[in-house]
């Protein structure tokens, strides 16, 4: 088959294990980001399977419809990037592992680092020492402190395990659902929303980004929270209201936010406004961006591409377009 795979930006995937379960397709990779529908028209034009490179490319109804012998779009996780009933109605079968039970370490980790990063000030004692100024301020210790942890699934687990290591107390606020599960198995839950954010230290996001969950973090909560308190969020920039994050670091609740994920991306601007500001702390949504994890993520992926063209397809989000493809 012909197989395209869209932003991989550092040319990484070609050097993993999982590349090898290619050997056989056309593959071409492209190692640049394109938004222009009729540059990604042309370069697609003889694919015949698409990999996806999780959401950094939208496949909408437009870009499908110019790709006549597109079959199979291969990817991991949730596609709300993804124009699925488009790409019914253009007998393009979309192939995606949910991968349950089997968190993102990468991410769980990279939350821990933003944590330590934003507790003990790291970025701003780093630029303090190397410009000759040694000590700029006193951090705080995470051991006693108390971490909240919103939405009660898989990630925001394995965060809650590195907390207890540290010796913090772990206080859970979810979904009407996931609070009940986080209560069965034994977990702290808040008193309320109102108390969960403005009784930790720290406040951690891990939910899904969906219609119901978009802009579920607002501004009431962000002014519940302590002046001390560290927001962190390595999950979907669109769970927080539009704005209000800037909005509640301008007057000061949190005290500091550390994120990974932003509205537009990829964000280049040094001025933007939120990227900015002098109370955040940022990476470039790298929270699943590892090799280890591309491995994982990957080899399910080509997994897919390798079941469609045995015509067993595996993971499928559309099956009805299986059964019309092999008519």
């Amino acid at each position: 088959m012909k197989v395209h795979i869209l932003d991989d930006w550092f040319d990484t995937l070609r050097a993993l294990p999982c590349f090898r379960k290619l050997n056989g397709h056309d593959v071409t990779v492209w190692t640049d980001h394109v938004e222009d529908i009729d540059t990604l028209a042309a370069r697609l034009s003889g694919a015949e399977a698409l990999v996806l490179f999780r959401e950094r490319t939208k496949v909408t109804r437009a870009l499908l419809e110019r790709l006549p012998r597109l079959r199979l779009i291969s990817q991991r996780s949730v596609y709300p990037h993804v124009d699925v009933p488009a790409c019914t109605e253009n007998r393009v079968l979309l192939c995606s592992n949910m991968h349950a039970g089997t968190p993102s370490y990468a991410a769980a980790e990279l939350t821990w680092a933003l944590i330590l990063a934003a507790m003990r000030q790291i970025p701003a004692q780093m630029a303090s020492v190397k410009s000759g100024t040694w000590q700029m301020g006193v951090g705080k210790t995470l051991r006693g402190r108390r971490i909240g942890l919103y939405g009660y699934g898989r990630i925001a687990q394995a965060v809650a395990r590195y907390a207890q290591a540290f010796g913090m107390e772990v206080v859970w606020w979810a979904s009407d659902d996931g609070r009940a599960r986080a209560h069965a198995n034994g977990e702290t839950i808040a008193e309320n929303r109102e108390a969960f954010f403005a009784t930790c230290d720290v406040v951690s996001v891990h939910v899904r980004l969906k219609p119901e969950t978009r802009g579920i973090i607002t501004a009431v909560d962000f002014a519940a929270m302590r002046s001390d308190a560290v927001f962190v969020n390595t999950s979907r920039a669109g769970l927080i209201a539009p704005g209000a994050l800037k909005k509640a670091l301008d007057e000061g609740r949190p005290g500091t936010a550390a994120i990974d994920v932003f509205d537009s991306e990829p964000l280049t601007d040094p001025n933007d406004p939120l990227l900015s500001h002098s109370r955040l702390i940022a990476t470039p949504h790298i929270g699943f961006v590892t090799e280890d994890e591309f491995d994982l993520q990957f080899a399910d992926i080509f997994d897919q591409v390798n079941a469609y063209a045995e015509s067993a397809p595996i993971h499928m989000i559309n099956p009805e377009v299986w059964d019309t493809q092999r008519r």
